[in-house]
């Protein structure tokens, strides 16, 4: 398992709710991959609560949706819009988890409609969410119009985490 170098941090103005670094009250989840999956290890925090000590059901859809555009990213070496997010909520995410497991992969692609599986589990290994998203897969020229140039790995392989 190894890092996946964020393709966006020297881009101007970047400062996406999911994973950038930057933004005070965003997400900011990193990224691995795991063979064909892309995984990240999030930790709950009461700010994101719904209910008491519950994670807010927005939260958990933006964790899935920002996971899949990760997928495309790392794995189609491109970069794309969101047409269609469908979010299964199975069990709560307690925002006193230590953390949470968010992994998703390429279901399947039809020209340019990429279907991405991503599921959340709890601390002990539980599926929580599971979540199926399509997302437009823009060809390599209008990526690179919009800044994509690659999503690369950075570092060694890690163990485990």
């Amino acid at each position: 398992m190894r890092k996946i170098k964020n393709p966006w941090t020297e881009k101007e103005g970047y400062g996406c709710f999911g994973c950038s670094k930057d933004n005070p009250i965003g997400v900011q989840m990193e990224f691995y991959e795991d063979g064909d999956d892309v995984v990240s290890f999030w930790k709950p925090k009461g700010l994101y609560q719904g209910w008491v000590d519950t994670m807010h059901g927005g939260i958990l859809a933006t964790l899935v949706d920002e996971t899949a555009g990760w997928v495309v990213f790392r794995k189609l070496q491109t970069t794309g819009v969101t047409t269609r997010l469908d979010v299964k909520y199975k069990r709560p995410v307690m925002t006193t988890e230590a953390q949470v497991t968010v992994r998703g992969h390429v279901a399947e692609i039809r020209r340019n409609l990429v279907t991405i599986d991503v599921v959340i589990e709890n601390a002990n290994g539980e599926v929580c969410i599971e979540g199926r998203v399509v997302y437009f897969a823009f060809d390599k020229a209008k990526a690179r119009e919009y800044g994509f140039t690659s999503c690369d790995l950075e570092g060694d392989e890690l163990l485990s985490m």
